[in-house]
């Protein structure tokens, strides 16, 4: 029942859609829920290329890849939808601004669930990450400042890839383009769509390291192989410095055997590539995205944000 082993690599992975409007209103009382309007359409507010406020500045950590002019990037990646990705990526994100860094997060999936989890709408923005894969935008224009700064997507990234496929370099699209933003950032953290084409392969490319959440259910972990295979041939002719920074269990129910025999699974096959980290079930992850915030902000004192903090030690504990 054991499934292959992942590449060699050290330490560092996807999102759930956003809730429906029914699922919405049982999480948010009548009293507290916002108008549509405010959830999905504020003002926007870019940020420009090469200033930083002075807090930014400011925050900078002592020993941060800031000094050395480059930014610590990392790919949350999985082929399988619906296992946490864009939630891990944001609460993740968000916990290591909560740290002293400065972190931007990309949206490459063309739901654009990260940028609507930072209540942006995808439909209404003037440029998104299609602009800059495709046209070659610089992505200072399509930087949002929210909790975290947020390169936005939107629906036109689903044609990227056509768009894209007579390119040269075109692997190489997104780690050029984040050149220009890489001595701002602490960390660039990118959330990915759920397949295996181009842009997950752009995402790799351009990666130190990936992270890649899994659904505790044993078929949700059998899409680790092809994954396996996809982050060698990336090792092997575009990235030979991306790393494995580690498999994190997601959704996971701990009151169900199975969750158990599948965090099992993970272990035996995976060893310590498996972050120590449980992402569990709750309620509050459902609710956050309604109100356009992680759930750090959403709910910082519960435990669904507790276990984005405690992975977030666990990734800064593996950097240093």
């Amino acid at each position: 029942m054991g499934i292959s082993t992942l590449g060699s690599g050290s330490t560092v992975g996807s999102g759930a859609a956003p809730p429906t409007a029914q699922a919405a209103g049982a999480a948010v009382g009548e009293a507290d829920r916002l108008s549509a309007d405010e959830v999905i359409a504020p003002t926007p507010n870019r940020s420009k290329k090469g200033k930083k406020s002075p807090a930014k500045r400011g925050s900078t950590k002592k020993g941060s890849r800031k000094e050395s002019g480059r930014s610590t990037v990392i790919s949350f990646a999985n082929q399988k939808g619906g296992v946490a990705k864009t939630t891990t990526t944001l609460n993740l994100a968000v916990a290591f601004k909560e740290s002293g860094y400065d972190v931007l997060a990309v949206d490459l999936d063309p739901q654009g669930n990260l940028t609507m989890s930072q209540g942006v709408d995808p439909d209404r923005v003037e440029k998104s990450m299609y602009d800059v894969l495709v046209e070659r935008t610089p992505i200072s224009e399509v930087i949002q400042t929210r909790e975290i700064d947020l390169a936005v997507a939107s629906i036109d990234l689903a044609g990227a890839e056509i768009a894209m496929s007579t390119q040269i370099g075109r692997e190489r699209a997104l780690e050029k383009a984040l050149g220009e933003v890489s001595g701002d950032y602490d960390f660039i953290c990118v959330d990915t769509p759920p397949s295996l084409g181009l842009l997950t392969v752009n995402a790799l490319t351009a990666a130190d390291k990936v992270i890649v959440p899994v659904q505790c259910e044993y078929l949700s972990m059998r899409g680790l192989v092809q994954l396996q295979n996809t982050l060698q041939m990336i090792r092997e002719n575009l990235n030979p410095g991306v790393k494995l920074e580690g498999i994190l269990p997601t959704m996971l129910d701990s009151r169900t055997v199975h969750a158990k025999e599948a965090v099992e699974i993970l272990e035996e096959n995976f060893g310590d590539l498996v972050f120590k980290s449980r992402i569990r079930k709750a309620i509050k992850f459902a609710e956050a995205p309604v109100r356009g915030t992680s759930v750090l902000k959403y709910d910082p004192k519960g435990n669904a944000a507790k276990y984005y903090r405690d992975l977030a030690k666990e990734v800064l504990n593996g950097a240093s």
